[in-house]
């Protein structure tokens, strides 16, 4: 998922977090199960039992070595749908140790109380610099942030530019811009890397590293496609907030949000954490480069993986990104895939978007 730098909607596009160019996908995967992949192990997950009773809202998640990476996409025969996974490969194996997760994503009223303790100002919430923006006219120098703006008809799926807009006064407060309202239970959005680093480090925890997340996500399942098993729709139930309709014009809301929804509206996976697939994309630790997973698969077991040392992105290459996980409301089986656990999403660390939050961990 390119990212887009889009402060202030005076640049061209140079970076924006998370699906605002997810590749289009293969006909709709619902009514499909797919194989495991071969090249998927068992998870070994550590007997030891949690070191103590459980932080509030937080689960247990116990560690142990997995096979990390993309699930083949369901029609293997599309091109597109390949190139999806392919930054998410070789699958390689992993060990972590155990750690306490954030059940859900933080919520609004979470952060609500990280500002009042702290008066934390966003970056969404900051007015841009001439010095930081030199060619930017300072008509543009606003504060703002980038949100989901569907046209009202249907359009070609060539450009994120049909979709996405910089939006003034946009931020977490308010999510679709001036006047609009947030709701406590939905999950922060509109954060930069910078503020979920910021709140983690108010609320005494951390964000999780990439393998950490993968690990929890799979929920003890190896080689799944989903985080609950291999078809999208088992037996006709809906398991996350995604995009229904016709992408991006309507969303029919089918599986009852159109848009984002209040956390733990679907199932939990097998390690008792909600929305780890759709709803918002979530921040984690490390650093972006397409060819990291082949760097871990040549070293063995990777244990305790934290990332590259350094951002790259051959798209890209000047900006410095994050790696984001779990898809959100707006992929679809028209144009996004990466609701399927072990895909990738690359967000550029000073850009927030209105499907972009994060969970945090600890230990």
């Amino acid at each position: 998922m390119t990212a887009w730098r889009w402060r202030t909607g005076l640049l061209a596009v140079s970076g924006l977090a998370a699906c605002a160019s997810c590749d289009r996908q293969p006909p709709p995967v619902a009514s499909r199960t797919v194989a495991a992949s071969p090249a998927f192990l068992p998870t070994v997950a550590n007997p030891s039992p949690p070191p103590g009773p459980a932080p509030a809202g937080m689960v247990w998640i116990p560690g142990g070595e997995f096979s990390m990476g993309a699930q083949d996409p369901p029609d293997l025969d599309d091109a597109v749908g390949m190139q999806a996974t392919t930054d998410s490969r070789p699958i390689h194996r992993a060990y972590v140790d155990g750690f306490w997760m954030d059940a859900t994503e933080v919520t609004n009223d979470q952060f609500a109380a990280f500002v009042k303790a702290t008066r934390y100002v966003t970056v969404a919430e900051r007015t841009p610099s001439a010095e930081d923006f030199p060619d930017a006219p300072a008509a543009n120098l606003v504060a703002g942030s980038v949100v989901f703006s569907p046209p009202d008809h249907a359009v070609p799926l060539d450009s994120h530019f049909r979709w996405w807009s910089y939006v003034k006064g946009a931020s977490w407060r308010h999510p679709l811009g001036a006047g609009s309202s947030m709701q406590a239970r939905c999950p922060v959005v509109h954060v930069a890397y910078e503020d979920a680093l910021a709140y983690a480090s108010w609320a005494g925890k951390r964000l999780p590293t990439e393998a950490e997340w993968e690990f929890a996500a799979r929920g003890s399942l190896s080689g799944k496609v989903f985080p609950w098993g291999d078809a999208f729709l088992p037996d006709g139930r809906t398991m996350a907030n995604t995009h229904q309709g016709h992408f991006p014009d309507h969303d029919s809301g089918a599986d009852r949000f159109a848009g984002i929804a209040p956390v733990a509206q679907f199932p939990p996976n097998g390690y008792g954490l909600y929305d780890v697939a759709g709803n918002v994309w979530e921040w984690v630790s490390d650093w972006y480069r397409p060819d990291y997973y082949a760097q871990l698969a040549a070293a063995g077991i990777a244990r305790n993986p934290r990332g590259p040392a350094s951002s790259f992105d051959p798209s890209e290459p000047r900006e410095s990104k994050r790696v984001m996980r779990g898809g959100s409301f707006l992929c679809t089986d028209e144009y996004c895939s990466r609701y399927m656990v072990g895909t990738r999403g690359k967000g550029e660390v000073g850009t927030g978007t209105n499907h972009l939050g994060f969970r945090c961990v600890r230990g």
